[in-house]
């Protein structure tokens, strides 16, 4: 079985799923000292936020009959532009002949992919790999932020994907959505994606630093990455903000007793069962 993500880098299977690329034309571009990927305590590939965007642009400029040499030339100036992880708010790459555009996406998601919008336009235009200042959309600026959250909360059920997508679009237009921020985290973190909820819970905290069920999220999220010092920090958090918050009492009562500390685990455990009342 191949070991699953841990948020920082992506196995073969889920780099398959997410750009749409045979495991042929992934070993293939790998071959071809498109992109080194790393590998596993399994021996497995493991693959970072920049392989997905070297391997994807790889193969947009393959297609295009490329010279390998002027790929390698373009890929390398590519790197040089991206981040290390994965932005909340996207990317737009663009293969201009040989060579590459980058540019953040502001306003347009990618539902599918794992927060990605990776456009292969493909035009006879000389250039090197930049970095574009896109122009802001007037129809974006449009978009009402409350409202893209009800179609979102509206979609969870029938489309995961539209859901995540217009959560992250109303975040884009108004950081200050709390309850966007929780409901996508729960969305990601029943799918187990826990190391994406702590990244997007520290994000939600620099907007809405006294929610503390965003707090208690990241909690929930140290909690399966097994960061239990920290999970306790996040939930004594939570309940110093809001004491109420039963489920943090009962969470926060499992960890201390994992840590031998019986009075304190009886202490939470029973503000949990008062609660409940």
């Amino acid at each position: 079985m191949t070991p699953a993500d841990d948020g920082s880098t992506y196995n073969l299977r889920r780099v398959q799923a997410m750009l749409g690329l045979s495991r042929g034309i992934i070993t293939g571009l790998i071959d071809a000292g498109f992109v080194t990927p790393t590998r596993g305590p399994r021996k497995e590939w493991r693959f970072t936020f920049q392989d997905l965007m070297l391997l994807r642009t790889a193969h947009a400029l393959q297609a295009q009959r490329i010279p390998p040499r002027r790929i390698l030339q373009s890929l390398a100036r590519l790197k040089a532009t991206l981040p290390a992880e994965l932005p909340l708010t996207g990317l737009r790459i663009t293969a201009i002949g040989a060579d590459v555009a980058v540019r953040d996406r502001g306003g347009q998601w990618q539902s599918d992919s794992g927060q990605l919008l990776m456009d292969f336009d493909v035009a006879p235009v000389g250039g090197n790999v930049t970095i574009l200042e896109r122009p802001a959309s007037p129809k974006a600026e449009a978009l009402d932020p409350q409202l893209l959250y009800e179609t979102a909360l509206s979609l969870e059920a029938s489309d995961a994907p539209a859901a995540e997508a217009a959560y992250l679009q109303a975040l884009a237009l108004d950081p200050q959505l709390e309850d966007a921020w929780l409901n996508l985290g729960a969305m990601w973190s029943d799918a187990g994606r826990h190391a994406e909820v702590l990244q997007l819970t520290d994000a939600g905290l620099l907007h809405c630093a006294q929610s503390a069920l965003l707090h208690f999220n990241r909690g929930v999220a140290l909690d399966h990455l097994e960061r239990l010092d920290e999970a306790t920090a996040a939930y004594e958090r939570a309940l110093a903000l809001d004491p109420a918050l039963a489920d943090a009492h009962f969470n926060l009562a499992q960890l201390r007793e994992q840590a031998g500390d019986a009075r304190g685990a009886l202490r939470h455990y029973s503000a949990y069962r008062r609660l409940q009342r």
